[in-house]
């Protein structure tokens, strides 16, 4: 991944849904009661979050949406980070804006005044650490081509586009715009696909905008499945392959494979000694894989970055690092 490095500000510049997630333990009898499908991620309507919310056991606050999860974990490795993602002027956006300063990202999309509220995401999590989302978009669902700063996008090694952000047409031209400023400034671009429903939703549109503007695409198993209609892992890995530079598809307590051209490099999971919520785990690999393409390790290596990222966020509660990736790496060997 080859790139003029002498005038990038940032490593990783992400676009995605500024969203405050509030975590709360539940029993599988909570989601069944509810209609709610383990494992998923759904959108819900203001009423409906705030039913919802009244339902759930005492939560924990704390700043997400995938895409800001991930430049949280980048800054953790000591990359430079940026983000764009649309917040409302409440409190929930406050939290948002401070939270991801704090952790030395950059941020200053424009606020959104007299709309909706910041967005939230409750996240349900069971026994076996597995989370089920209902996310009211608000504020998060406002972005727009006018959101995105072409200098800013310009000066990053590579724009990390959020799957979720797929379902609002205003966001998907968006997303268009960020692609077309990045690759002029002969940047990279990457996307995540984020959840098997979205790509259920937007398969044809998903694989078109692949195939014209992505350089690199982060998917799980269930979601490269869902992108090729096969169960079939070797045939979708060879498609994906077929149109992109390089991927990476993570596959659980597996680890992960990473694809580029006809190489295919398997990367194991990090061992943790018990896996207390899953939420940020993808979003955390991301981080660790990008900031190793961005610093132009071997995929082998940034995929180590992504599966010890991973493996840190999966030992607790919460989408984001709690401790310094980089200093995690260190420990582990891996020099960024």
């Amino acid at each position: 991944m080859t790139q003029n490095s002498s005038d990038v500000r940032f490593d990783v510049l992400a676009v995605g849904n500024a969203i405050v997630d509030v975590l709360a333990p539940c029993e599988a009898a909570f989601l069944e009661q509810r209609g709610l499908v383990p494992g998923s991620m759904q959108l819900v309507d203001e009423d409906q979050s705030a039913q919802l919310y009244d339902g759930m056991a005492p939560g924990v606050e704390a700043s997400g949406g995938s895409a800001g999860n991930t430049v949280a974990g980048v800054a953790s490795y000591g990359a430079r980070a940026a983000y764009i993602g649309k917040i409302a002027k409440d409190q929930l956006g406050e939290v948002f804006a401070h939270d991801i300063r704090a952790g030395g990202v950059h941020f200053d999309t424009p606020v959104l005044e007299g709309g909706a509220g910041t967005g939230r995401c409750l996240i349900n999590v069971t026994h076996d650490g597995q989370r089920t989302m209902c996310t009211f978009l608000g504020a998060a669902n406002q972005l727009t081509v006018a959101d995105i700063d072409e200098a800013l996008i310009g000066s990053s090694a590579i724009v990390y586009l959020e799957g979720y952000l797929f379902d609002p047409a205003p966001a998907r031209a968006a997303f268009e715009a960020a692609a077309a400023a990045a690759h002029k400034a002969g940047r990279k671009v990457a996307i995540t696909l984020s959840d098997s429903f979205v790509v259920h939703r937007w398969r044809a549109e998903l694989l078109d905008f692949i195939k014209a503007s992505a350089d690199i695409v982060l998917a799980n198993e269930a979601e490269l499945a869902a992108l090729f209609e096969t169960e079939d892992f070797d045939a979708a890995a060879d498609q994906l392959a077929a149109i992109v530079e390089i991927a990476a598809v993570t596959r659980g307590a597996h680890g992960s494979v990473i694809i580029s051209g006809e190489q295919r490099v398997a990367v194991a999971a990090f061992a943790v000694d018990k896996v207390l919520d899953t939420t940020g785990a993808g979003d955390q690999y991301a981080a660790g894989f990008l900031v190793g393409l961005a610093r132009g390790l071997s995929l082998e290596d940034a995929g180590k970055l992504g599966s010890l990222a991973a493996s840190e966020v999966i030992a607790h509660w919460g989408p984001r690092p709690q401790v310094k990736l980089v200093e995690l790496a260190a420990e582990h060997g891996l020099t960024l």
